[in-house]
């Protein structure tokens, strides 16, 4: 977790800097002391428009929220990353705090396969739904881990049923509770009584591969228990997202 503790850091610093430098510059380029360049004029423009500035965007992470929700975003993301290099590993993660959380998710089954020696190839996840809030989790399982701060479109778990329900009138997302992702050698997908919901770091669906193999936008799948037929929620278009649009 380390590894993965220290790429989040530079990837938060090397956004946060870029944000110094260029409010820096426009700042003197509104007094007059340098040239008011093209991308600090259109900067300037996002920044009256409330937008995210296309200079920050390209050093970023995914995000379709407006600049104000954005930076409350970022400030809780920091703040995040901070509290875990000042107290260590949390017994919860918040999976939308991660630059990259693919790179999270793959040092999790290679602690698991370091510790028991087994291929990492040969381990996936199995998935459990907690009803624990993420702050009453006083200690870290044994293996895997607990993640928070995922959103539910297109239905909503019933707590006291353990299941996928219709969501309720106008409601757009539910918070979906605390998961456990635990590490299992040689697993076999589940094919009864769930639903592989796909969990995307944004509302677009949409992604492109990277040069680490990994898509853009989508995570993974997570099975999440159902007591209606999983045709059902692919037709109402369920699935995961880590970010909304606020």
């Amino acid at each position: 977790m380390n590894t993965v503790l220290v790429q989040e850091t530079i990837r938060y610093n090397r956004l946060l800097s870029v944000i110094a430098t260029s409010l820096r510059e426009l700042k003197r380029a509104l007094k007059g002391e340098m040239v008011m360049t093209e991308s600090l004029e259109e900067m300037a423009d996002s920044l009256f428009n409330n937008q995210i500035p296309e200079l920050w965007n390209r050093v970023a992470y995914p995000s379709l929220m407006s600049l104000s929700s954005w930076v409350a975003d970022l400030i809780q993301r920091c703040d995040f990353i901070g509290r875990w290099i000042d107290q260590g590993i949390p017994n919860s993660f918040w999976i939308s705090g991660f630059f990259f959380p693919q790179a999270f998710l793959t040092g999790t089954l290679q602690n698991f396969a370091r510790k028991y020696s087994k291929p990492i190839d040969a381990i996936s996840f199995s998935f459990h739904v907690l009803e624990t809030k993420p702050d009453q989790i006083k200690q870290k399982p044994e293996d895997g881990v607990c993640v928070y701060g995922l959103h539910l479109q297109g239905a909503r778990w019933d707590s006291q049923r353990k299941t996928l329900v219709d969501p309720k009138p106008r409601e757009l997302f539910a918070p979906f509770p605390v998961l456990w992702l635990q590490p299992e050698e040689e697993r076999k997908d589940t094919e009864v009584g769930v639903y592989r919901c796909p969990v995307y770091k944004t509302l677009l669906r949409t992604g492109t591969l990277s040069t680490t193999g990994h898509s853009t936008n989508f995570v993974l799948f997570v099975e999440v228990p159902t007591t209606a037929p999983p045709q059902k929620w692919i037709k109402a278009g369920c699935a995961l997202f880590c970010a909304l649009r606020y």
